[in-house]
């Protein structure tokens, strides 16, 4: 009995002694809280370039896409003047009115906006003043008439409306 107490007593002092010290696997507890630290800083880092990437991307597609749209945007100008003119041909209306349509159903499928110029204040953030006007009838810098058409997407302008500005 004497030898199972001595027994007990070894395994009890291998128990205790386990539990104080750090098995030589285990990593220092201040080398794991810098670990730590820095695997915290690195997630931190490639969530902000993951946030950063994807603003460059949008940005990116933006800017092709307004390169885009400034370059047909004459054609689309060009095709609205010939809806101005008379003409017997109605099914050659009809049809100039669907491609205009079209037109701008791919605009604003892409979030292309047109500026809003007639009876709006002018801002030289949206239009391009080529004249002005003495009309007491309009408010001061209100916009009378519209030359041409102005485009937007976002915040972003891509082609400033040419106006004619009163008083």
């Amino acid at each position: 009995m004497e030898n199972e107490t001595n027994h007990e007593e070894e395994l009890e002092n291998q128990v205790a002694s386990t539990e104080t010290e750090e098995p030589k696997d285990m990593v220092p507890k201040q080398d794991y809280d810098e670990l730590d630290d820095r695997y915290k800083r690195i997630l931190a880092e490639f969530e902000n370039f993951k946030k950063r990437s994807g603003k460059e991307r949008e940005g990116l597609y933006n800017s092709i896409l307004s390169d885009v749209v400034e370059g047909i945007l004459p054609v689309l100008d060009n095709l609205e003047n010939a809806m101005k003119v008379e003409t017997q041909d109605e099914e050659y209306k009809k049809g100039i009115e669907l491609v205009i349509k079209q037109f701008q159903e791919f605009l604003t499928s892409k979030g292309v906006e047109e500026i809003k110029a007639i009876g709006e204040t002018f801002d030289p953030e949206l239009h391009e003043a080529v004249s002005s006007i003495q009309d007491e009838s309009l408010g001061e810098k209100e916009i009378a008439q519209e030359y041409r058409k102005g485009y937007k997407i976002g915040n972003r302008v891509i082609r400033h409306s040419m106006v004619v500005v009163a008083n």
